[in-house]
């Protein structure tokens, strides 16, 4: 690279003493030379009086002499003098205030934020040469002589890789921008690439509550993340452009060339933390930006830009927002400079259009018209509808997390009538409801549901006993209501996963026990029913398991003690003699003997909730399956008694109801995580699935960052399952030879 004589920016700071032009003086390098007023046009940018289409200008091999004022070839500034900031108001006019210049900072104040606006934006003028970020970075990497001996503090200790997820969320540590071979930075790129975790729900922190991070996927691997286009006279981008095709991208530099329009396929960038887009033609941006919710520095200095579209509001962790140099509409361009990025995004989210509500969940049906008919007309056919959702708890639906989200769609005033609309709707005959704190259940779903013939069994988390009545009513647990009219509550059980761990002998001289799993508080709530009319019984365990893949091992001790708890009141249910059918008229009474059970397996289970762990994790694998060997990946290496000497089992036969029609692709829908976390498990050995409750609409999915937003309340999407109970025959041959009422097999 050829530079000529001296830099313009030291002729800047060391003009010739001859010189007497007021523009060669030494002044503040933001408000201008004080003083100076009807002097004629300030000179260019001294970065742009470098290069010109990457040539270099001659007037520069001479820095002690005045630089003339020469127009650009591609675009013009608007206001974006480098030693001229514009005012407030975006026009360049008189001040009455003595002689003071419309630079001086007699005539304006400048506040931190717009001053950091300027100074951003100088930095970027002056690298509009072609590659100037790759060749300022490949300079920067062959200079640097690492002659220091590193020291690591022996210490510390490297955090596990997780394969679950938490909900989020939901409820999304950070994620890794460095590849394997990470590319070098350069000065100038190290703020907006260092990336701090992106935060989301703690669903199930231990109190005082904390906003922890959330571990989620990060980009595909790259030998490296950076791409710079910059300053080499492109003049459009295909839509089926390749560039689109590298999701790993979180550095892309298209600044200064004549692009008039961006495609909307940016939006499919998703890890891009900075896009400088700066020096080129543009007259607006496409409102899918608003999808590339990672970003935190998003540059867009001196282009055409009037007006910018409201789902840029999404932009919830954009920190810089370069607008100088574009005839911005003034109020917009005021947010920015009085408040900040934050204040312009925090408007432009709040004012957006509410976007067309998604089509309606379909059901889908796992037996076919024909079966269907076949069971409608047998009067012995008994079905029964489950509902599972994570609601999002009020004190976990924040701005800090949910920063994406709407302020008046987050909060609970709003929510609250969607999610309880939803339940309603569906009409389940069990409704397993998870976050729901004792305010919101006492007081709303209560008084509500009653109205629809439901009964509700609560428990809230176990850090209430340490909490005063005010404080605890925030406190979040599951909630299982039921069709009262239907079904009678025979027993409820409350399953505390620390203190169950504390009761178990082999447990008792883990010290992993005490420092991994006693420290959460997590809960499962277990309920017996009885048909009213047929007699039979039915559990159901509604569950919230530990969000944090660091503890991956706490997750499958927790489902393997829910599940080891849940065969103990079976096998006691087991033994309950059948209560008399409560009889509602002459017609009503059973056709067939009342059911009895010789053991606890035998009994239909549900056992459903935020499990907060993917399908290819080890809750999923033990829950499946029936067990997962003791040195399974995800106790970690810690101890846990007979559960890491012979393996957790369990005899349940559970299946997952979503597999039944093919696993549903989310139940969880977040910037930074898209993934199944909840689950209706189900015992296969005694229950059959008819039909679940479809996918959202995928189109829609598309154009939405996350949830919750205006049409779904919670970052999680409900399930819903109907089952059928197998004749209690069903249970004794194999399945496949047991003929059903239309000829074919269960």
């Amino acid at each position: 690279m050829f530079y000529p004589q001296q830099s313009p920016a030291i002729s800047h700071k060391h003009p010739n003493h001859h010189d007497q032009s007021p523009w060669g003086r030494t002044h503040h390098p933001v408000l201008g030379p004080p003083g100076s007023q009807n002097i004629g046009p300030p000179p260019a940018s001294p970065g742009y009086a470098l290069y010109t289409n990457g040539s270099v200008n001659p007037m520069q091999h001479h820095p002690g002499h005045p630089l003339p004022h020469t127009p650009m070839t591609h675009h013009q500034h608007h206001n974006s003098l480098s030693h001229y900031p514009s005012p407030p108001n975006g026009h360049i006019h008189n001040q009455h205030m003595g002689q003071a210049s419309p630079g001086s900072a007699a005539s304006q104040i400048i506040t931190p934020h717009w001053q950091q606006q300027l100074l951003k934006c100088e930095m970027i003028r002056s690298s509009r040469s072609p590659h100037h970020r790759a060749r300022a970075s490949a300079m920067a990497s062959r200079s640097v002589t690492k002659s220091a001996i590193l020291i690591t503090n022996p210490n510390h200790v490297k955090p596990n890789n997780g394969t679950d997820v938490p909900d989020a969320a939901s409820k999304d540590s950070g994620t890794s921008t460095a590849s394997s071979t990470p590319a070098p930075t350069t000065a100038s790129e190290s703020s907006p690439v260092s990336s701090n975790s992106a935060p989301n729900h703690p669903s199930a922190t231990v109190a005082p509550i904390a906003e922890a991070p959330r571990p989620t996927a990060g980009p595909p691997e790259n030998t490296w993340n950076s791409l710079d286009m910059g300053g080499v006279n492109l003049k459009t981008i295909p839509h089926n452009s390749g560039l689109f095709t590298f999701t790993f991208l979180i550095n892309l530099y298209l600044n200064h060339n004549s692009l008039a329009a961006i495609p909307q396929e940016i939006s499919k960038l998703r890890h891009l933390e900075l896009l400088d887009l700066s020096g080129n033609a543009l007259t607006t941006v496409p409102p899918e930006m608003g999808m590339l919710t990672q970003l935190k520095e998003l540059y867009l200095f001196d282009n055409q830009i009037t007006t910018l579209p409201p789902e840029l509001g999404s932009l919830h962790q954009l920190q810089t927002l370069g607008i100088e140099g574009n005839p911005l509409d003034a109020s917009l361009k005021g947010m920015i400079q009085k408040d900040g990025t934050p204040a312009l995004i925090s408007y432009l989210r709040d004012t957006c259009p509410m976007p067309l509500p998604p089509p309606q969940r379909a059901w889908k049906n796992v037996i076919s018209p024909a079966e269907r008919e076949a069971l409608a007309n047998d009067p012995h056919t008994e079905t029964f509808s489950v509902l599972c959702y994570n609601i999002l708890c009020e004190k976990y639906a924040t701005e800090k997390l949910y920063g994406y989200t709407p302020s008046w769609a987050l909060s609970w005033d709003y929510r609250k009538e969607l999610i309880l609309t939803e339940v309603m709707n569906y009409d389940a005959d069990f409704l397993c409801l998870q976050e729901v704190d004792i305010a919101q259940y006492e007081d709303y779903f209560v008084k509500h549901l009653q109205a629809q013939d439901y009964e509700g069994i609560y428990y809230p988390k176990s850090r209430y006993k340490t909490m005063s009545d005010v404080e605890r009513r925030q406190v979040d647990g599951c909630a299982t209501f039921y069709k009262a009219n239907k079904y009678q509550l025979v027993e409820r059980q409350l399953i505390e996963f620390s203190t169950v761990a504390m009761q178990r002998p082999d447990f008792k001289k883990t010290d992993d026990m005490f420092n991994r799993v006693l420290g959460k508080d997590h809960i499962a709530v277990t309920c017996l029913f009885e048909n009213k009319k047929t007699g039979t019984r039915v559990i159901v365990a509604n569950a919230h398991i530990h969000w944090d893949p660091n503890f991956r091992d706490v997750k499958l001790v927790q489902v393997a003690l829910l599940v080891e708890e849940v065969e103990k009141i079976a096998a006691h249910f087991s033994k309950l003699p059948p209560r008399p059918p409560i009889s509602f008229d002459d017609q009503s009474s059973p056709s067939r003997p009342l059911p009895t059970y010789s053991d606890g397996t035998k009994i239909p289970t549900i056992i459903c909730g935020d499990f907060n762990s993917i399908p290819s994790s080890g809750v999923w694998e033990f829950l499946s399956t029936g067990s997962v060997p003791p040195d399974h990946p995800d106790f970690m290496s810690h101890l846990y008694g007979k559960y890491t000497t012979e393996g957790p089992r369990h005899r349940l036969n559970l299946k997952s109801a979503y597999a039944a029609a093919g696993e549903i692709s989310l139940t969880n829908y977040t910037p930074r995580f898209q993934g199944v976390v909840d689950y209706i498990w189900y015992s296969a050995s005694n229950l059959s699935v008819n039909a679940v409750l479809g996918e959202t609409d995928k189109g829609y999915l598309e154009k939405v960052v996350g949830f919750p937003n205006a049409h779904f309340p919670s970052d999680h999407v409900c399930l819903v399952s109907e089952f059928r109970v197998k004749p209690i025959r069903d249970t004794l041959p194999p399945p496949s030879t047991i003929p059903t009422p239309n000829g074919m097999h269960s």
